[in-house]
């Protein structure tokens, strides 16, 4: 196989160029894979022994895709010779064989995240801590953290800006937690994921002749994204390429957006610092995207300070532009985008697969779930749960389904005790064993015990009263009061809004903001009703999401789906159509993210990601509003839209302008005369924006927008009418005459209404 003859002059130099250090920085859909992968081959081509090269990837999934490239161009038999894999994989298989030396059998056990949180909350419980204060996940976090940079149990205990800190931040014995967590892993003969590395460089530290050994075997070390790598990966590395200095690191600094999780860019900013002596290599061609996404992506990328230069380019068509889209809610957003899918779908005749929805946070997934449910266009979670089947939200749920009828066992069973009421298993073992005995469900039981004796103790049946008390009480305002009223109370009263507050680990966080997610799109629920005269109740918002969370009936082989996921999630993927959505300040870029320059570079970095995943064609979207904790909350577009190049942009519902004084987050905010309609409908869009008065600024009104008595007009729900008498000054309501409806008088702030005339 001629695979040299394949590769375009940049990456052929850096194929063959094979000995001592050097850095290949590949720009997004440059052919990184390949131009490691070739390296690999000629290397062994070049009688090089597989046994002396180490490949180190991120994914499983590269190091196979890898090994069967290079089987292809020297044979199966020698690729197996090459040590392969990610990170943690090789030295776990390293640890194993000198596990002897730490005092490890060597079939020890790799707990899982799980596993660990689970001892660290044992650990907790037996000092007797305070298991608000030392949160298993948040005690996890900080371990992590600490074997990620070297520092073991004593280094932590011995140091007393860490002590320290923990001091201060209310948890003076988180050392201890640290301390007996590592003795309990020791004595279990387990190794957490961290210790695998951690542990790896103990072991060359202690144990000369082994760091010698590994040396000498690996003559030649290369690592696939090297702008991922943490502090303890940076060290492997170096002390296993210091002999012979045969390595070769890939990646782009453009796109090292994992900091998050301990890596740091400095690895491969400085790696002309650790090896004077290097060759760089830059791969610039882009095989991947049109000429207008490679443009914008390096239009906004030359805005960071911190960076390896290069211009990325490409011989691909010019493409089409990248739109920029408006909408007034989040939920607006949704339905806009899936629509736009579908449209392109049909027009394109393109497969669900080759579309994908990028957001920052999971929390902003559903309102593109329910959207593509209604237009049937089928969909995943790609690293993570459907909003609706997240533990969370099916907690509240469930609270909902007993309300509306507690005959619901399924539902019982999962709030009995959550968030716990001292209802333990043995408790809803014998409810169940006695509602079985006789014939009746589980509500009957806890509600008449005098009827179905139980043999519970006065307070567990005092327990059980309180339960069926509460879930009574809603039942009782289900057909009384609207839904969003009810669903907030219901959160609130269960207490499953302060557990969820309560954590501030990242994982409660999220939980948390889910929870709100969801109640937003309750409120939106029953404003739309309000905006119709009707009041929305939760058993009407129970059957739309009972439709909207039937079980796909699409195999679950099936990857033509549309693919929604986080930005972060998306890194190393690529789709003919890309959306990326929440383009709003303090969301993306996130509000975490602006006490500096380097975390602001970061999120930069991410949106360089996002949009250098798309091959086709690239659209961007923004809300003006989104519904926050039950209120609306005005929402200005992202710095990165004004960032990017205005000649690669296509606004729509939004406008563009370089006048001097004006900010393009003011411009966005107008309608430009003479700009384009929007993109389903010729008519003229009467959505005004849902503002909340500040600063001496009225909300949008109809007189904004030049509606009058006597004009035809479009509503979703009535279908065509005609103005018949308006409210306010300026009007903030409108009589308008259906002929199948009669007269209805809809707030404007929600109507929706389209102009016919």
């Amino acid at each position: 196989m001629d695979y040299l003859s394949s590769l375009n002059p940049a990456q052929r130099e850096a194929v063959l160029h094979t000995e001592g250090p050097s850095m290949v920085i590949a720009g997004a859909g440059s052919g990184k894979t390949r131009v490691l992968t070739y390296r690999i081959a000629h290397l062994i081509k070049n009688g090089v022994d597989p046994f002396n090269i180490l490949a180190l990837t991120f994914t499983n999934k590269a190091a196979r895709e890898m090994k069967e490239r290079i089987a292809e161009i020297i044979g199966a038999s020698e690729a197996k010779n090459i040590s392969m894999g990610t990170f943690h994989s090789v030295f776990a298989r390293i640890l194993r064989h000198h596990s002897d030396k730490l005092g490890y059998p060597s079939n020890f056990t790799i707990y899982d995240t799980q596993d660990s949180r689970s001892l660290i909350k044992a650990i907790v419980k037996e000092l007797r801590l305070d298991d608000k204060t030392y949160k298993p996940n948040l005690i996890a976090g900080r371990i992590s953290s600490a074997k990620n940079n070297l520092i073991s149990a004593a280094a932590y205990e011995a140091n007393t800006d860490i002590v320290a800190e923990d001091r201060m931040s209310g948890k003076p014995r988180l050392f201890e937690v640290y301390r007996l967590y590592e003795k309990r892993c020791f004595m279990a003969g387990a190794m957490d994921f961290d210790d695998l590395l951690f542990k790896t460089n103990v072991l060359l530290r202690d144990h000369p002749d082994v760091l010698h050994y590994y040396q000498h075997k690996f003559r030649y070390v290369l690592v696939d994204e090297y702008q991922d790598t943490n502090y303890s990966q940076y060290l492997i590395v170096k002390k296993l390429a210091d002999v012979f200095q045969n390595i070769c690191v890939v990646g782009d600094d453009a796109q090292s957006i994992y900091s998050f999780r301990g890596a740091n860019i400095e690895n491969i900013l400085n790696f002309k610092n650790d090896y004077p002596e290097h060759r760089i290599f830059k791969l610039e061609q882009n095989y991947r995207s049109t000429k207008t996404i490679v443009n914008a992506a390096n239009s906004v990328i030359e805005k960071n300070k911190n960076q390896i230069k290069k211009t990325v380019w490409t011989d691909n068509t010019d493409g089409k532009k990248i739109k920029v889209i408006r909408s007034l809610t989040d939920n607006e957003e949704g339905k806009t985008i899936s629509n736009l899918i579908y449209e392109i779908k049909n027009l394109e005749q393109a497969a669900n697969g080759d579309f994908a929805i990028l957001y920052r946070t999971n929390a902003q997934s559903r309102s593109f779930e329910e959207s593509l449910r209604k237009l049937n266009l089928p969909y995943k979670i790609y690293g993570g749960l459907s909003f609706y089947q997240r533990k969370e939200i099916k907690d509240l749920l469930a609270y909902f389904r007993l309300t509306a009828n507690p005959s619901d066992e399924e539902a019982l069973k999962r709030v009995i005790n959550y968030p716990k009421r001292g209802l333990g298993k043995t408790t809803i073992e014998r409810i169940i064993v006695v509602a079985s005995q006789h014939e009746t469900s589980m509500w009957n039981v806890i509600s008449d015990p005098s009827k179905y004796p139980t043999g519970l103790n006065g307070g567990t049946l005092n327990k059980l009263n309180a339960f069926v008390t509460a879930i009574n009480s809603y039942a009782v305002q289900l057909e009384k009061t609207d839904a969003y009223v009810l669903a907030e109370t219901i959160a609130k009263s269960s207490g499953i809004l302060k557990a969820l507050y309560d954590d501030k680990s990242p994982e409660g966080v999220s939980r948390h903001e889910n929870i709100q997610a969801l109640l937003s799109g309750i409120k939106e629920f029953t404003e739309g009703a309000k905006a119709d005269n009707e009041t929305a109740f939760l058993s009407d918002f129970m059957v739309d999401v009972a439709l909207l969370t039937d079980a796909d009936q699409e195999s679950e082989e099936d990857k033509d789906k549309v693919t929604l996921m986080t930005i972060h999630a998306s890194k190393g993927l690529e789709f003919p159509y890309v959306f990326i959505v929440g383009m709003e300040e303090n969301l993306f870029p996130s509000q975490l993210a602006l006490n500096s320059r380097s975390e602001l570079e970061e999120e930069r970095r991410l949106f360089y990601v996002a949009l250098t995943r798309a091959e086709k064609q690239a659209t961007l979207s923004y809300a003006t509003s989104r519904f926050r904790w039950g209120n609306i909350v005005t929402s200005e577009p992202s710095r990165f839209i004004d960032e990017i190049d205005a000649d690669h942009l296509e606004f729509q519902g939004a406008s563009k302008s370089k006048s001097p004084g004006k900010s393009m987050n003011q411009l966005n905010m107008e309608r430009k005369i003479g700009s384009k309609q929007p993109l389903y409908s010729n008519r003229r869009k009467l959505t005004p924006v849902s503002k909340a008065p500040t600063g001496g600024k009225k909300g949008t009104t109809a007189q904004d927008l030049d509606l009058k008595v006597g004009y035809n007009v479009m509503h979703e729900r009535f279908g065509k009418g005609k103005v018949v008498g308006l409210e306010g000054n300026p009007p903030t309501k409108a009589t308008v005459f259906f002929p199948k409806a009669g007269n209805k008088q809809l707030l404007l702030k929600f109507a929706r209404l389209e102009i016919l005339d």
